[in-house]
């Protein structure tokens, strides 16, 4: 039986697919189990396996594939979106040569490694070569991909996390919230100063206590581990693959809520992955619809969701049983006020969601300024620290809690940071409609059953992989596109009670 070009493409991107997939595990291994002798191996089984897939991709027949599957009038909806992201991911692959590829990936193992010990040991200058490294060969990626799109080099990059993302669109909606955010900052921190004081909780908070209180969340939100686990990185990820999903964290002994909200985080992201349309595991159309609507989830979860009194008057007995805790510290209103604490603070990953996206417009500007050549790396401790300093009034006291603190830039993700506000922005679009359509979602949150949310999270965004591109999925679940009035109403409301 002669295929057809498109059953070709189906078969071909499936091992793909399948190769993506082993790469993906071999990074989550990197961080949450190897030992450190074994990154140069894993270095070189990364480059051989990033090559591997950058030769089946961009195989000459691939091309011609393309053309006659786009020819067939035979497919349904699916299949058309199908070969639309095959195609897409093709002219990302297409554009850069193996050796680049293999360069890349080799560079970003290596700076990976030295990143996990310059942070904790706050050496920027050990990481310094390692980064400008990373920084050259995405440039040259950029340079490449810039030319097949026919966009910026900034854009270029955007594009392989956030599909048609621009960043002229992106300046529009930060230079917005740059403009609302001071001022709301200031009289939410008036109006907290003039309230109760958040009375503190008593600790220590084992680890072990604190893995299992997770899991306990994680399986209320529906989580399955029978496909997935949790794991302890030095920097919280969820990864693998879509049956087998792995999340991490970092634990404080000393402080609970940081794990706590961080496996929430990365719990949302892992049921957008195992929510995904089952039929089409191993194509392009059944994965996420990019980044943006990743982080929405993990937000909608950790932000919308698990930071209201709601949860909280579910999940604060299961908090005191967990660590013994006794007194009015642990009441609902107390943790709530915790849970909601608005600080100027120099961590992104512990922000409060009035000041995390000032730490993500800061970021933005500051990548942006790298790729185009503004910004040297060596001076990248000043401008963030200038950067920080003018958006926030703060200014870090070392580099590990300054430009030593994130992962992406030293392993290769340029153009990954304007997601996370996008999402954030997204997830407040969707929560406000998910609990117009189904007004049971609070209470339900507040026995623990967190049903009604995941159903309608399943039908209007999981399932639909990528069938739609964001605007269009957006404006299917939610009547509009992307509309940042909905995250300022959610800060208004929860911050300041109007």
């Amino acid at each position: 039986m002669i295929k057809s070009p498109y059953q070709s493409l189906e078969d071909r991107f499936r091992r793909m697919d399948a190769v993506s997939g082993a790469m993906s595990m071999l990074h989550w291994d990197m961080s949450a189990m190897m030992p450190s002798g074994g990154a140069s191996s894993r270095a070189e089984q990364l480059a051989t396996l990033s090559s591997v897939h950058h030769s089946m991709i961009t195989d000459p027949e691939i091309s011609d594939l393309l053309d006659g599957a786009e020819a067939d009038l035979h497919l349904n909806n699916w299949q058309q979106a199908n070969v639309r992201e095959m195609r897409r991911a093709w002219i990302h692959q297409a554009a850069i040569d193996a050796d680049l590829v293999e360069a890349l990936s080799r560079a970003c193992s290596a700076s990976e490694t030295v990143w996990r010990t310059a942070r904790p040991d706050n050496d920027f200058k050990a990481a310094l070569p390692g980064l400008e490294e990373v920084l050259n060969l995405s440039r040259q990626v950029a340079e490449a991909k810039s030319e097949k799109l026919g966009v910026g080099l900034y854009d270029a990059l955007l594009d392989q996390y956030e599909p048609d993302g621009r960043s002229c669109d992106i300046d529009v909606i930060f230079d917005d919230l740059a403009t609302f955010l001071p001022d709301f900052l200031d009289d939410v921190l008036s109006q907290q100063a003039a309230g109760a004081d958040r009375l503190p909780l008593q600790g220590p908070f084992p680890a072990d206590t604190q893995r299992e209180l997770g899991k306990t969340f994680m399986t209320a939100l529906g989580f399955n581990f029978d496909h997935g686990r949790l794991d302890e990185s030095a920097h919280p990820f969820c990864g693998g693959t879509y049956d087998d999903v792995r999340i991490t964290t970092r634990y404080d002994e000393a402080d609970f809520s940081s794990a706590m909200m961080g496996v929430l985080h990365e719990t949302g992201h892992a049921m957008y992955d195992q929510g995904l349309p089952k039929e089409w595991r191993g194509q392009p159309v059944g994965s996420d619809r990019g980044m943006s609507i990743h982080e929405s989830q993990s937000l909608l979860i950790e932000m919308q969701a698990c930071r209201s009194p709601e949860f909280l008057d579910y999940a604060g007995p299961k908090m005191r049983e967990a660590f013994t805790g006794a007194g009015t510290a642990w009441q609902t209103e107390n943790l709530l006020r915790r849970t909601t604490h608005v600080e100027k603070g120099f961590i992104r990953v512990d922000a409060d969601e009035v000041t995390y996206p000032a730490h993500v417009i800061l970021r933005y500007q500051l990548e942006k300024a790298a790729i185009v050549g503004d910004l040297k790396m060596c001076d990248l401790p000043g401008a963030w620290n200038e950067g920080l300093n003018n958006i926030l009034g703060i200014t870090p006291p070392t580099d590990r809690e300054g430009c030593l603190q994130d992962i992406h830039w030293y392993d290769g993700a340029w153009g990954y940071f304007p997601t996370y506000t996008l999402g954030a922005m997204t997830a407040a679009q969707l929560f406000a409609k998910a609990k117009h359509d189904k007004p049971e979602i609070l209470g339900c949150i507040a026995k623990g059953d967190f049903s009604p949310l995941m159903s309608w999270l399943g039908e209007h965004v999981h399932s639909k992989g990528c069938l739609l591109n964001t605007r269009d999925l957006l404006k299917e679940a939610t009547g509009e596109e992307l509309n940042a009035d909905h995250f300022k109403t959610h800060l208004k409301t929860r911050y300041l009670g109007s």
